[in-house]
């Protein structure tokens, strides 16, 4: 008796520890998969500020606080926007000086707590960069869409969508340039956005049903004139472009692809942001599992299925210091179609903040890329 009594309560302990980690798995793909647009992600530390001065910003010293370049820097109900580091400028070890270029809203206290941010800007293109626009939306699957428009005289129009932890003001980053070449661009918000449809089950689906907004964006596009279009896309928008060029009815008006920091492999991406939660490795599998199941979404093969029906021009902003959708995948990519695809590393950049690390050289590649396009 002793023995049978034993064995139920061994059979017992097991089916609790495997009902604990099911359930262990599948909060840990909720916390990857509802990531809130424009929260940080978990992988981007949080930095204390130690005071400003005369254009300058004291933060903590860490890897994050020394990157090189320009971002926008948040923190509760403030943003403002930092240059580089001024390793001139006194300060004790533990701190970094960088410049600081404006102050957008609210106040960068000293001991409060901020996060860089690859959003420089914060409004729409005519508050944050003086441009005519229109507020616009767009019929899809789920319900209207809002976009933002700014004109332009060419019949190329650029379409941008944002990816990860941002929103569509992402993107304006760089509709600055794109309007001095003269494209019309549309400006996406989709599935999920403020203003937008959610996703019928609440997630993010990491940019494998969400192309289904952006296709919804080309028809709009071809029906108000445009005779082919350019997808510019981060992070999981990236995907999207990609699935958008493969899938859609009208991928042949698809005359170029922008891919920064590309999402080309889900579950890797899951992988890196449920870590980054605190998930323990030996609950990563199963927080994968989990994903797929409410997802239904399916495994895949790394960048290979980047390749089915991909006919474009593709230009690749990538880096190796990205630890949410690995560089090595975009490289990959690029080797497999090099007379398809260019790949322009950036080092020392975080996911989906490439231009951000040197935006002076970014946009000349940019440039060149689109040049041919117009």
């Amino acid at each position: 008796m002793r023995t049978v009594k034993a064995t139920a309560a061994a059979v017992s302990v097991a089916l609790a520890a495997g009902v604990a980690s099911v359930a262990a798995g599948r909060y840990a793909s909720g916390a990857a998969l509802k990531a809130p647009p424009g929260r940080p992600l978990p992988t981007e530390p949080r930095l204390t500020v130690h005071g400003t001065a005369a254009g300058q910003i004291v933060l903590t010293r860490s890897l994050a606080s020394l990157r090189p370049g320009t971002y926008g820097l948040a923190g509760d109900g403030m943003h403002a926007v930092v240059g580089p580091v001024q390793e001139a400028t006194p300060h004790p070890a533990d701190t970094v000086v960088r410049r600081l270029e404006r102050v957008t809203h609210g106040a960068p206290e000293p001991g409060g707590k901020a996060w860089l941010t690859p959003n420089v800007h914060v409004g729409d293109p005519g508050s944050a960069l003086g441009l005519e626009y229109a507020d616009i939306d767009i019929p899809g699957e789920l319900g209207s869409l809002p976009a933002w428009f700014v004109p332009g005289l060419r019949d190329t129009w650029i379409i941008t969508v944002h990816g990860l932890g941002t929103t569509r003001e992402h993107p304006l980053n760089v509709l600055g340039l794109l309007h001095r070449h003269r494209f019309p661009l549309l400006d996406l918000a989709y599935r999920g956005d403020l203003g937008a449809p959610r996703s019928p089950d609440g997630l993010s689906h990491l940019g494998e049903t969400e192309w289904r907004d952006l296709d919804a964006a080309i028809r709009y596009a071809e029906r108000y004139g445009a005779r082919q279009v350019v997808l510019y896309g981060w992070s999981t928008g990236a995907t999207m472009a990609l699935r958008a060029a493969a899938h859609s009815a009208l991928r042949d008006r698809v005359a170029g692809l922008v891919l920064d920091s590309p999402v080309l492999s889900w579950q890797t991406t899951l992988r890196a942001l449920a870590a980054a939660h605190r998930t323990p490795g030996a609950l990563l599998p199963l927080a994968v599992r989990a994903a797929q199941g409410r997802t239904g979404l399916h495994p895949d093969r790394g960048a290979a299925p980047a390749l089915d029906g991909l006919r474009a021009p593709t230009l690749i902003f990538h880096g190796p210091d990205d630890t949410v959708a690995p560089w090595e995948l975009s490289r990959r990519l690029a080797d497999a179609r090099p007379n398809l695809v260019a790949l322009h590393t950036v080092r020392r950049a975080p996911h989906a903040a490439m231009w951000n690390a040197d935006p002076e050289a970014y946009e000349e590649a940019l440039r060149r890329f689109l040049v041919p396009l117009m």
